[in-house]
């Protein structure tokens, strides 16, 4: 074998291994991001999840505004990510516990009957109003001795939680907003921060407030970060009063 022929067989063995090391790091780092979507969304591989519906303020009990429809599809994409399966099912038929298997709760406590449940038993700090008159108080959240009150078109308010109640149980999370947009944009915080939100709670329960700036221009892409209101929501009014 002459220097010429050598330095060919040298140099494709050195491309052969330097593609099959990258290969093998791609695949390593991707299946390393893998494992800790699913642990933090609580969705291994061939795991089955439930997405709880609300219905449409204003419309039929089975309605369901476009803008949650959206969140649906947010949320879908990260469950088909992680190899799980969906099932969805009316607020108001959802008549099970928590922890067997992961949960997306979402819509307000007006529209959503699950999420009264939730907000009463696993963030009862929270306080959300309710009521269908038009005024300041309607859907206003109030945390943490704070109200936080929807300026329609202008300012909107969304809890986004993941919650648990022990170690080992699978996760609720919880997008509760002030309108149909707000909802759509706690899924898609959700969808693209996820790993930062990993990093920052693991697989401990946190409670974040969100913001929605100028919906009527921009929809639910402006979404900004207001405060982690975990310790203030989960602790009862009346203690922390």
């Amino acid at each position: 074998m002459n220097d010429d022929v050598r330095n060919i067989v040298l140099g494709v063995v050195a491309t052969a291994v330097s593609g099959g090391f990258g290969w093998f790091a791609r695949t390593y780092l991707w299946r390393r991001d893998l494992r800790r979507k699913q642990a933090f969304f609580g969705l291994p591989t061939g795991s089955d999840c439930v997405f709880v519906a609300n219905r449409q303020m204003g419309g039929k009990e089975s309605s369901l505004h476009r803008s949650d429809a959206f969140a649906l599809l947010e949320i879908s994409a990260l469950i088909k990510d992680c190899g799980a399966t969906v099932q969805v099912i009316t607020h108001d038929g959802a008549r099970q516990g928590f922890g067997e298997r992961a949960e997306f709760c979402v819509g307000g406590p007006a529209s959503n009957l699950r999420t009264t449940a939730h907000l009463t038993s696993l963030l009862p700090g929270v306080r959300v109003g309710t009521g269908t008159e038009p005024g300041p108080e309607r859907g206003a959240i109030s945390v943490g001795g704070q109200t936080y009150r929807w300026e329609a078109g202008m300012l909107e308010h969304v809890l986004l939680a993941r919650l648990t109640t022990e170690r080992g149980a699978r996760p609720v999370f919880l997008l509760s907003g002030q309108t149909a947009n707000s909802n759509q944009a706690a899924a898609r915080y959700l969808a693209r921060h996820h790993r930062r939100l990993a990093r920052t709670y693991g697989r401990d329960s946190f409670c974040l407030l969100l913001k929605v700036v100028n919906s009527d221009a921009y929809g639910p892409d402006v979404t900004e970060l207001v405060a982690d209101v975990t310790r203030a929501a989960r602790t009862p009014a009346a203690e922390a009063a």
